[in-house]
């Protein structure tokens, strides 16, 4: 059954100076037959006027046309640069509507052609996933590294190393009952354990997760501690409520914000403090107490030495006479005057670096470190003396593992959840 043709909006949302509208599959050249009046030579942007079937005007529009399979998805595509108006974009997706054989695109759907069609894999496509949704440096550069090739590229090296060892295990076992037969040779053992080194070094690195997410930085201690003030301060907001009276944080408040490139998540929480307060304060409380679990960092506004391990004491509110001194804070801040907030914000820089990928470095997502680690497991299986089917069913496991990795063996299900994560026309 022939595959249907899409389209979509493929800029961002109108009103623009220029709206792209992208159509992908079989009747791609058909759709700029009827709307452009011909095809123009494929790759160079033609000038054409677009009408629709009535031969009422839409646009004056640049046409290009990409005849597959060389193309971004695989397919035949074509791009229609229009005018950014919503009115001349909701013009042209309504004409394309009623060409037979033609559909707006579901979210992530180029990309999922592009995957289906060989022209990305599957680690590949979720660098461009995280590019697509990058806003700081560090994770356009992390996103740019894995999208041209460090992660497939490595894990493609490793396949192939796996392969071979698998194809000496095969010969040993078809010459298993030969007298003159030899055993594995120790450098087959020492590439293993290569592999599994190499493995090992990926899985040390910092994951994906926390550049994508940003590093979580909680501002705790007691009610009526300067925890909201100096949040608002540090997220240049008033997000938070702030008051003389203790208490009137009850609930988490989250801000993603970024300091010098390096994204983080700056946490508000309910004051701490001993039991009896009412229902809904403690229902803050243990919230709070439920962030400074997932926190990667701590500011601690509380009585010195009271904070979480390895907490950032903190000493607030410096421009006010009688506020509580600590005798070895970290940082001392004032919220009002804006004194020691640089010097905080480069320490949380500082100390944010040592958590997520170098610059520039690809770094491997939840499931992909999970994939390499079931290949690194499969060959710490792999010893001296042990039985080549076992060795043979080991290496398999790990072929499996990078398959898996680079989409060659998907569930429908996890294709759904990243290609869900990208917008419609993407």
């Amino acid at each position: 059954m022939p595959r249907e043709t899409i389209f979509a909006v493929s800029s961002g949302a109108p009103p623009a100076a220029i709206g792209i509208v992208r159509v992908s599959g079989p009747r791609a050249g058909a759709a700029v037959e009827k709307l452009a009046g011909g095809l123009p030579k494929p790759r160079q942007a033609s000038l054409r006027t677009l009408r629709d079937a009535a031969g009422e005007v839409l646009d004056r529009a640049l046409v290009l046309w990409f005849p597959g399979p060389a193309t971004a998805t695989g397919e035949d595509l074509a791009e229609f640069h229009c005018h950014g108006g919503r009115a001349v974009l909701a013009a042209v997706e309504r004409a394309l509507t009623q060409l037979e054989g033609l559909r707006k695109a579901e979210p992530g759907e180029f990309t999922r052609r592009a995957f289906a069609n060989g022209r990305i894999d599957l680690a590949e496509a979720e660098a461009l996933a995280d590019l697509v949704s990058a806003e700081t440096e560090l994770q356009r550069r992390s996103a740019q590294a894995a999208l041209g090739g460090a992660i497939s590229g490595q894990i493609e090296q490793w396949r192939g190393e796996i392969l071979r060892l698998g194809a000496q295990v095969e010969a040993s076992l078809d010459f298993s009952d030969e007298d003159d037969v030899e055993d594995l040779p120790p450098a087959f053992f020492e590439d293993v354990a290569r592999l599994r080194f190499e493995m090992d070094g990926w899985l040390a690195r910092p994951g994906a997760e926390r550049l994508r997410d940003g590093i979580r930085v909680i501002l705790a201690g007691p009610p009526n501690s300067g925890k909201s003030t100096l949040f608002n301060a540090l997220v240049r907001d008033s997000a938070a409520i702030t008051s003389p009276l203790a208490g009137t944080t009850r609930d988490v408040i989250e801000r993603p914000v970024a300091f010098g490139g390096v994204p983080f998540v700056l946490v508000d929480t309910a004051g701490l403090h001993e039991a009896g307060s009412d229902a809904i304060e403690a229902i803050g409380m243990d919230r709070a107490r439920e962030q400074l679990d997932r926190a990667d960092l701590v500011l601690w506004l509380g009585r010195e030495g009271e904070g979480p391990a390895g907490a950032l004491e903190t000493q607030a509110r410096a421009d006010q006479a009688g506020a509580p001194v600590k005798q070895a804070p970290q940082h001392v801040v004032s919220a009002v005057t804006g004194a020691g907030l640089a010097g905080l914000e480069s320490d949380l820089i500082e100390r944010a670096r040592l958590l997520l990928p170098k610059p520039g470095a690809a770094a491997l997502s939840a499931q992909q470190r999970e994939r390499v680690g079931e290949a690194a497991s499969a060959l710490q299986s792999i010893e001296t003396g042990t039985d080549l089917l076992i060795i043979g069913e080991n290496l398999r496991r790990a072929r499996v593992a990078f398959d898996r990795l680079l989409g060659r063996a998907s569930t429908e299900d996890m294709l759904d959840t990243l290609f869900g994560r990208f917008c419609i026309g993407k």
